[in-house]
């Protein structure tokens, strides 16, 4: 029995040590234009901006794509993690250290234009369904507002595309416009077929999260890289690569009341 005691507590002084010698690693999700797989890599814009960072700092971490909640408890719980793109609110402040802004974005709802036009916050309350991925920020924030009216059944942002053209629901939530754009494009979606709703339910700043064991100098680090990136243009010309020219602006608590992410 003691033989197991001091086993068990040698085990628990070493816990520290092998978390704090844990390497680093990037992930993220599936959510176009920003951390997608095209043929087995990730790519996007954030990944583009993410690897620039890294040859400036010469860190070659790698980077994993993973489902969304995965992501997220990763970063929450697994040392020395980094995850990008994730929406910088006031509720997460103080769970990860940050760096950015990369750039700003909003997200509307969208309906088929063949349908009945909503134009009200009212309107949005009381339509019929209004479809959203089954987890993340996305939900939580409408599930806030007072809606009663949500189906959380999908898994994936290219399942609410498909639900809303097989009219298997009225509006879709959970997609910047940049997002819209992308994926009318790979479903071959005609233009027109989609409408924004004029109701915007959230606008952010994405950014890149570190959890909070992360090291002050690797934090700062790649601080310092995505500034030079900005200052020097790199970072523009990434975003106008993919059709993003959004400017970014400092985080300022800013949402307005949304991966997913």
């Amino acid at each position: 029995m003691k033989a197991v005691r001091l086993y068990i507590a040698l085990l628990l002084l070493t816990l520290p040590v092998l978390a704090s010698g844990q390497p680093y690693r990037v992930v993220t999700e599936e959510w176009a234009p920003y951390n997608y797989q095209r043929d087995g890599e990730v790519v996007g814009m954030a990944a583009d901006v993410v690897r620039a960072i890294m040859q400036r700092t010469g860190d070659t971490f790698p980077i994993v794509m993973l489902p969304s909640l995965r992501a997220t408890r990763e970063l929450q719980q697994r040392p020395h993690t980094i995850l990008f793109s994730l929406f910088r609110t006031p509720e997460r402040e103080s769970l990860y250290q940050w760096v950015g802004p990369l750039l700003v974005e909003a997200i509307y709802p969208y309906q088929l234009s063949s349908t009945a036009p909503i134009d009200s916050l009212d309107q949005l309350h009381t339509a019929q369904r209004i479809t959203t991925r089954h987890a993340g920020l996305v939900p939580t924030r409408l599930e806030a507002m007072g809606f009663k009216n949500l189906d959380k059944s999908a898994v994936s942002t290219q399942q609410l595309y498909q639900m809303l053209l097989a009219d298997r629901t009225d509006i879709i939530v959970g997609d910047t416009d940049s997002g819209v754009a992308h994926y009318s494009e790979q479903f071959a979606i005609a233009p027109g077929t989609l409408r924004r709703i004029p109701i915007q339910l959230l606008q952010a700043s994405l950014y890149i999260a570190f959890s909070l064991d992360s090291d002050k100098q690797v934090v700062n680090a790649w601080a310092e890289a995505l500034e030079e990136l900005r200052s020097e243009g790199e970072l523009q010309r990434i975003l106008e690569r993919y059709q993003l020219a959004t400017p970014a602006a400092p985080f300022e608590g800013d949402s307005c009341g949304e991966a997913p992410h």
